[in-house]
C-alpha cells in the first residue's frame, strides 16, 4: 500500500514537472511566434530577403523637330567599402589598378582605402565608432573601362569595390544653345540641375528611383522576385528651338564677336503669332561637355538676366501709342531745331541738325528731339501705359530663371522726374532684357498683340506615347485702332530705305521693318562716352513676318551705332533663315549686298 502511494506521488510529480515545461513551452512559443514575431521576421528576411535600388533614366532635351539636344550615355559611379577592401598590402592593389585605368594618383585611392573607421553621433548625443562602409572614388567611368576594372579585380580577388551603373548627360551639340539648355553635375552621387531647361524643368525631367526585392540562396544567387517598386523615366522635353536656325544665329553672332569685339553679344528670333522662340543664343558662351571652358561670365543666362537701356529701339514703341491715341498722325511734322533743344533746363541733341521732319521722319532719322516732343504731347500717364502694354517693367514669363523685370518707374514713382518723359520714349533711364524687348516688338509685328514667349513646345510621357501641348498665356491687346498696325509697319519700313539709320539691315528681296539703337552705358550715375549697346531689331518680312530678330553688342569695337554693327548681322541671319524657310522674295533684288 506504501508503494502504490509512493508511485501516485511520483507520477503526479512527473506530471506536474511534465505540465509546468508544456505551459514553459506555450509561453515561449508565443513569446517567439507572436510577441516577437516582427523582430524575427524582419532578422531573417536579412538572411534570405536582398533589396536592389533601381533608377530611371533622366528625360531628353529635344528641337522642335525631335533633334537630340540633350541625351544620356550609360557609365559608372565606382564606390568602395573600406571596411572589406582587406589589409594594407590588398588596398595598394586596388589603388594601383584603380588609379591606372581611372586616372586618378593611387596614393589617393590607397588614403581613402586605409580609413576603416569613422565616428558616429549616437542619439544620446555620445560618439562612437563604427565601420567606414563607403568611399567615393570616381564618377562617369565609361562602361568599357568599368567592365575591364571588374575583371581584373575579380581575377586577383579583390574585394570592396562597386561599380554603380548610371547615366552620363551628354550634350550632343557643344555649345549650341548651351546657355539655355544649362547643364548638370554630381553631388555625393545625385544629380544637381544647375542652370537653364535643365533646372527650371529639373522635378518632371529627374526620374524616379524604384526597388526590387528578391529571394537568395545561402550563396547569393538570386532565386525569385518578391516584389518590385517600378522606376519611373524623366519626361522629354521638346522645344521650339529649330537647330538649323539656331545654328545659322549662332554661327553669325561668332562673327559679330570676332569683327567687333564686343564684351557680349545677344540674339534671339521669335515668331511674332505664336510667340515660338526659334532661336536663342549669347556670347560669351562655353561647352557643356568640357567644362573646363565655362566661368562666371559665360555659363549664367545673360540674356534674361542681364538689362540695358534699348535707346532709339524704344522709339517706335512710344509713338504706337501717340498714333494709336489720335496724339499725331505719321504725317504730322515737328520742329527738331537743328538738333538741339532746351527742355527742363536740359539741352536734347540729335546726331545730325535736323529741323521739320513727319513723325515717319522721326523715326527714319531717329530724332531725339521729334520723339521728345511726341511723347510731351502724350503725357507721361499716357506714355507709361503704353511702355507698360508693350512688356516693359514686367518678366515674359520665359522658362529661365533667374529673369529680370527690367526697370520702368511709373509717374508717382520719386524716380520720375521732369526729364522722365523726354528719356523714357529715347531709350533712356528705362532698362529691359533682350527677350523683353524682342517680345515688344513682336506685337509691333503681330497686329498688336502681346504674346507670351513660348521655349518649350511639348513633353511627352516616356513609355506611354502621350504627349502633352504646352500653351502659351493668352496674347494681350496693345492696340485700340486696327489702322495703327499698318501705319506703324509703314513707317519702320523707312529705317532700312536710302536715308535711313539702318539701310545696311536691308535684306535683298524683302521689305524690312525694324529700328536701330546706339545706347550708351551709365557707370557711376553717368552716360560713359565710350561704351555703347549697339543694336537693331526688326521683322522680315514686313507685311507677313515669318519672324522677330534682335542683335545687341555690347561694348563694340570699331564703331558703335546699331545700323552698321549690329544690322549687318540682322542681315545676314535672316538672309540665310529665309532661304531655309523657303520664303519668296517679294521684291526684285537689284544688286546682291555682299555678305561679308
Amino acid at each position: 500500500m506504501i508503494c502504490n502511494k509512493t508511485i501516485a506521488i511520483r507520477i503526479k510529480f512527473v506530471a506536474f514537472v511534465v505540465i509546468c515545461l508544456f505551459v514553459a513551452l506555450v509561453g515561449r512559443l508565443y513569446f517567439v511566434q507572436v510577441a516577437r514575431h516582427q523582430e524575427l521576421f524582419t532578422s531573417a528576411q536579412k538572411k534570405y530577403i536582398a533589396t536592389k535600388k533601381t533608377t530611371g533614366k533622366r528625360g531628353e532635351i529635344y528641337d522642335y523637330n525631335g533633334n537630340l539636344l540633350v541625351g544620356n550615355i550609360p557609365c559608372c559611379t565606382v564606390v568602395a567599402d573600406p571596411s572589406i577592401c582587406g589589409d594594407d598590402e590588398q588596398c595598394k592593389k586596388i589603388a594601383l589598378i584603380l588609379g591606372k585605368y581611372l586616372d586618378i594618383e593611387p596614393v589617393k585611392i590607397y588614403h581613402d582605402l586605409m580609413i576603416k573607421t569613422m565616428k558616429r553621433k549616437k542619439d544620446d548625443g555620445t560618439d562612437e565608432v563604427v565601420k567606414r562602409r563607403y568611399a567615393h572614388i570616381a564618377n562617369n567611368v565609361p562602361l568599357p573601362i568599368s567592365d575591364k576594372l571588374k575583371a581584373i579585380l575579380k581575377r586577383m580577388k579583390l574585394k570592396g569595390i562597386d561599380f554603380l551603373e548610371k547615366t552620363q548627360r551628354y550634350y550632343p551639340k557643344n555649345e549650341l544653345l548651351a546657355n539655355i539648355l544649362g547643364f548638370t553635375s554630381i553631388d555625393r552621387d545625385q544629380i544637381v540641375a544647375n542652370l537653364g531647361i535643365e533646372r527650371y524643368f529639373n522635378k518632371v525631367i529627374a526620374p524616379t528611383g524604384g526597388k526590387i526585392k528578391f529571394e537568395i540562396s545561402r550563396d547569393g544567387v538570386p532565386l525569385m522576385v518578391r516584389d518590385e517598386l517600378k522606376v519611373r523615366d524623366g519626361i522629354n522635353i521638346f522645344l521650339t528651338i529649330q537647330e538649323p536656325i539656331q545654328a545659322i544665329l549662332e554661327e553669325e553672332l561668332d562673327y559679330l564677336m570676332e569683327k567687333s569685339q564686343p564684351r557680349a553679344a545677344y540674339a534671339i528670333m521669335v515668331d511674332p503669332h505664336t510667340g515660338n522662340i526659334m532661336a536663342i543664343a549669347q556670347r560669351p558662351t562655353f561647352n557643356p561637355n568640357d567644362r573646363s571652358t565655362m566661368n562666371a561670365n559665360s555659363y549664367r543666362s545673360r540674356i534674361t538676366e542681364d538689362t540695358f537701356e534699348p535707346g532709339s529701339t524704344m522709339k517706335p514703341i512710344a509713338i504706337s501709342g501717340a498714333i494709336d491715341n489720335g496724339i499725331v498722325t505719321p504725317q504730322t511734322r515737328f520742329d527738331c531745331e537743328k538738333g538741339r533743344w532746351l527742355y527742363c533746363k536740359h539741352w536734347l541733341h540729335d546726331s545730325h541738325p535736323l529741323e521739320l521732319l513727319s513723325v515717319a521722319q522721326i523715326i527714319q532719322k531717329s530724332s531725339n528731339i521729334g520723339t521728345a516732343k511726341i511723347a510731351v504731347a502724350m503725357g507721361k500717364e499716357l506714355l507709361y501705359n503704353t511702355l507698360h502694354n508693350f512688356g516693359f517693367g514686367q518678366k515674359t514669363g520665359i522658362p529661365l530663371k533667374p529673369e529680370t523685370r527690367g526697370r520702368l518707374w511709373k509717374p508717382t514713382s520719386r524716380y520720375w522726374n521732369g526729364l522722365s518723359i523726354v528719356q523714357f520714349p529715347m531709350g533712356q533711364g528705362v532698362s529691359c532684357s533682350p527677350v523683353q524687348l524682342a517680345r515688344a516688338y513682336c506685337a509691333l509685328a503681330n497686329g498688336g498683340r502681346l504674346v507670351g514667349l513660348r521655349l518649350v513646345d511639348r513633353v511627352e510621357v516616356p513609355d506611354t506615347g502621350v504627349t502633352i501641348k504646352y500653351t502659351a498665356s493668352p496674347a494681350k491687346r496693345v492696340y485700340r485702332n486696327r489702322s495703327t498696325h499698318r501705319q506703324m509697319i509703314e513707317m519702320m519700313k523707312m529705317v532700312t530705305r536710302t536715308g535711313g539709320t539702318a539701310t545696311q539691315a536691308a535684306v535683298p528681296g524683302y521689305e524690312v521693318a525694324g529700328k536701330t539703337g546706339t545706347s550708351q552705358k551709365s557707370e557711376n550715375g553717368h552716360y560713359s562716352k565710350t561704351k555703347y549697346f549697339a543694336t537693331f531689331v526688326g521683322f522680315v518680312p514686313a507685311d507677313d513676318p515669318r519672324f522677330v530678330l534682335l542683335v545687341t553688342a555690347d561694348e563694340p569695337k570699331g564703331g558703335y551705332y546699331g545700323g552698321s554693327v549690329a544690322g549687318p548681322t540682322f542681315r545676314k541671319i535672316s538672309e540665310r533663315t529665309l532661304r531655309y524657310l523657303n520664303v519668296k522674295p517679294t521684291l526684285p533684288i537689284e544688286s546682291q549686298i555682299p555678305r561679308r
